[in-house]
């Protein structure tokens, strides 16, 4: 908001949410190839556009999506890691005063964040993780919460600023205004970025309803109330800081006090991403794990099962290749997370990279080969119109994010926090 200002801030939340809301229907009718309801599966992204587009685009849907995936496995580990050092920074602020230099290094977090995903990381499937899902979902919705009632409450007490263009060229450079509002762009598009998954999550849901429509439904949902809480959130804490607004209002001390709330907020937001983490890496351990399968059919490392009685858990069915392979994941997101901790900007250039290709580009082309849209029709020509004028979106978002890791390069040290 403060790079956006409040014309085009509040606009650009809501463009985007129409965009992804409409995308995410096409994507949810390529479920099933031909028809929607009664064709057959497509049990992952990679498949659905095999199957609507033919092989030659496969490849390039999953360097896509896997890579993003990955990417957002590192992003939230940074960002877990961030909310648990300003949970120490409002503690030793509250101790010690606003003043004093709490400066904890975010390395510890982070490897306490990777030790718990190391563990939760053993879970076989996509669709053991509801209870996670919910327990994130509760979390998003406490933190938000906390976030827009501080903010509110900023507000109510005489504070109301921003300007209609944001940050002003003055008070930065017209280059620095033009990147940081791309940035800003690919923030934005980062918070909508669920459509890579979209086709993962619709498979676990069971008919009938057809699936098609239980997932609209739910993405309608998902959607309208993930826009309201970040419609209100970006403005109140626009209206209550203006543009000195840091990039997290709860992790960058826009709230001082109470400290235990903004402690309890931070806490949530750490609770939200252990389960995010997890919903956006099992399907990549899906695609590793099945692509092994087929490719050493008679290995033992990778088929055989070992049932382990866990007390208090029960019996668990435990894989070697699982384990080794698992693991080897959550130490490299986590190793490179505290090489890179850089969050807006890593956070940009994710929703940059992933926004056009998986919640644009290949749900209107699937959508188009389903329904045989006749080329230069006026519904074709709209639907590309929309593709072109998103990926020129996300082009931008990810030059501003690109700009801005090279600005944060020039001040960088390995494995130490900056502040």
């Amino acid at each position: 908001m403060a790079q956006l200002g409040w014309i085009a801030g509040p606009a650009v939340l809501i463009a985007f949410a129409f965009i992804t809301l409409y995308t995410s229907a096409l994507l949810a009718d390529c479920y099933r190839c031909l028809d929607p309801v009664n064709g057959k599966r497509n049990y992952n992204y990679m498949a659905a556009v095999k199957a609507n587009l033919g092989a030659a685009q496969t490849w390039f849907c999953g360097l896509t999506q896997y890579s993003n995936l990955y990417g957002t496995a590192i992003g939230y580990t940074i960002t877990a890691s961030t909310s648990m050092a300003a949970i120490n920074r409002s503690d030793c602020f509250h101790n010690k005063g606003e003043q004093y230099p709490c400066h904890p290094s975010n390395n510890p977090y982070m490897i306490v964040f990777g030790i718990v995903q190391l563990v939760l990381a053993q879970i076989p499937d996509f669709d053991q993780l509801w209870w996670l899902s919910i327990v994130a979902a509760v979390m998003s919705f406490s933190y938000s919460s906390i976030g827009l009632g501080l903010s509110i409450g900023k507000v109510a007490e005489g504070n109301f600023h921003g300007t209609l263009t944001g940050v002003a060229v003055g008070t930065i450079t017209g280059a620095q205004k033009v990147w940081q509002t791309f940035q800003a762009l690919g923030d934005i598009a980062f918070a909508y970025s669920y459509s890579m998954i979209l086709i993962e999550i619709q498979d676990t849901i069971k008919s009938p309803p057809a699936e098609n429509k239980t997932m609209k439904k739910a993405t309608l949902m998902g959607v309208s109330v993930t826009t309201l809480f970040y419609t209100l959130s970006g403005c109140f804490g626009y209206a209550a800081f203006g543009n000195s607004a840091p990039g997290n209002l709860l992790t960058g001390f826009g709230f001082y006090n109470p400290f235990w709330l903004v402690d309890l907020a931070n806490a949530c937001v750490v609770v939200h991403l252990v389960g995010a983490y997890q919903v956006f890496s099992q399907p990549l351990f899906a695609f590793i794990e099945e692509w092994s399968s087929h490719k050493w059919p008679r290995s033992q490392f990778i088929h055989k099962n070992y049932n382990v009685n866990i007390p208090g858990v029960g019996l668990f069915e435990a894989n070697l290749f699982r384990l080794v392979w698992r693991t080897c994941f959550v130490i490299s997101t986590t190793l490179i997370s505290m090489l890179l901790p850089f969050f807006n900007d890593v956070v940009g250039i994710l929703g940059a990279v992933g926004f056009w290709p998986l919640t644009v580009y290949f749900p209107v082309e699937m959508y188009i080969a389903q329904r045989k849209i006749p080329r230069y029709s006026s519904k074709w020509i709209l639907l590309q119109t929309l593709s072109v004028v998103c990926f020129i979106v996300s082009l931008a978002a990810a030059i501003g994010s690109i700009e801005g890791i090279i600005q944060d390069l020039k001040s960088y040290k390995p494995f130490h926090t900056a502040y």
